[in-house]
């Protein structure tokens, strides 16, 4: 198992550094691959014996644990806010390891049958070294679970403002690789047993390699990049302006006067209801804008202010209430419940039972029997 693992973590790290048009998001995937590599190795050669008869491979041994947490980190920023990478702020992330890695160094730098005795004698003399590290190791992993958490929240919420559908966006394999280092922490925290923690990690990377196939643009170049000049960027803070309640601060120095704003309205009703644009399932908000020949923030402001939701909410509710539309028809009997709601936008079964749900705290099929 463990020799599948470390072949498939060097595998995909060789796929995803040289790949055509690699952005600094597969640089940090790529680096984990190979840090996750090289520590499925540095297990496997104590546990199979190999590093007895080399001790030479313990200087593979190194604090790799504590590159994992900011590896996950910077790749899940890299990939949502790449704009945070013009200084190099980000470099901090690794002063605990370097700093780790220096108070190793009397370990390290000990003859190489001096190390093996240290590791049969479970480290007798640094036992001061160790629990500190170990406090250091499981405090950072809560630190960054939680903070690579806060920057997924803030991401759903960027991209609700963008997209009317979530189905090609990467947030599933950001999601993946969260809660799966998030069980890993867990049992790192709880259990500190090697075997368990090892064992998950081996099956953690064959899932990365499975998933990341599977999901459109990891290996692959197939996500749509966002260039500096996309105006679409300049969205990224409203989301959660206008969820904190205070957007029309926000919106204070907008170009866009009250009439402008109740004309760009009418216009988007106009094409909304006579156009029926929602019923297109890859719509977005750049898409919409530019058939109304306005600016997305523009477009952006006046759905949040007038309609009081964001781009994904404000479609998706256009897209429910067609549906009911049709669900009433007599004659649209013979269709089933997902057909209509194909031919109203929805792109899935389960984005359209859950935001029908949210919408109207019952099912399809409950609405259907209600109307009956």
């Amino acid at each position: 198992m463990y020799t599948t693992s470390i072949f498939v973590a060097f595998f995909l790290a060789l796929i995803i550094l040289t790949k055509k048009g690699r952005n600094l998001a597969d640089t940090f995937l790529g680096i984990w691959m190979i840090v996750i590599g090289i520590h499925l190795f540095a297990y496997y050669s104590f546990v199979s014996g190999i590093i007895f008869r080399y001790p030479g491979i313990m200087w593979f041994n190194l604090p790799y644990a504590f590159l994992h947490g900011p590896l996950l980190y910077l790749y899940t920023e890299a990939l949502t806010n790449p704009e945070n990478f013009r200084t190099k702020r980000w470099l901090l992330h690794f002063v605990l390891p370097v700093l780790i890695l220096f108070s190793d160094l009397p370990v390290m730098l000990l003859s190489e049958n001096e190390r093996i005795i240290l590791y049969k004698n479970d480290w007798a003399g640094f036992e001061t070294l160790t629990f500190v590290q170990d406090v250091l190791l499981s405090t950072s992993g809560i630190v960054y679970i939680v903070i690579t958490n806060i920057l997924l929240f803030k991401h759903k919420r960027r991209i609700l403002g963008q997209f009317s559908n979530q189905g090609k966006i990467n947030l599933n394999w950001l999601r993946f690789l969260f809660y799966g280092m998030g069980a890993l922490w867990t049992v790192i925290i709880f259990t500190g047993n090697d075997e368990w923690i090892f064992s998950m990690a081996s099956v953690f990377i064959v899932f990365i390699g499975y998933f990341g196939i599977k999901q459109a643009g990891i290996f692959t170049n197939r996500f749509p990049e966002i260039t500096e000049d996309d105006p679409i960027r300049e969205l990224v803070i409203e989301s959660a302006v206008y969820d904190s309640g205070i957007v029309k601060k926000k919106y204070a120095k907008s170009g866009l006067n009250e009439d402008a704003a109740k004309d760009l309205h009418l216009q988007l009703q106009h094409v909304m209801y006579t156009g029926k644009l929602f019923t297109e399932p890859e719509l977005t908000l750049t898409d919409l804008a530019g058939r109304l020949s306005v600016h997305p923030n523009y477009l952006s402001q006046v759905i949040n202010e007038t309609e009081g939701v964001n781009f994904y909410d404000y479609v998706n509710a256009l897209r429910v209430e067609e549906f009911k539309r049709l669900v009433s028809i007599p004659g649209n009997q013979k269709y089933t419940l997902l057909a209509l709601a194909y031919d109203c936008g929805f792109n899935s079964k389960s984005a359209f039972n859950r935001f029908f749900k949210k919408s109207t705290s019952l099912s399809p099929s409950e609405y259907l029997k209600s109307i009956a």
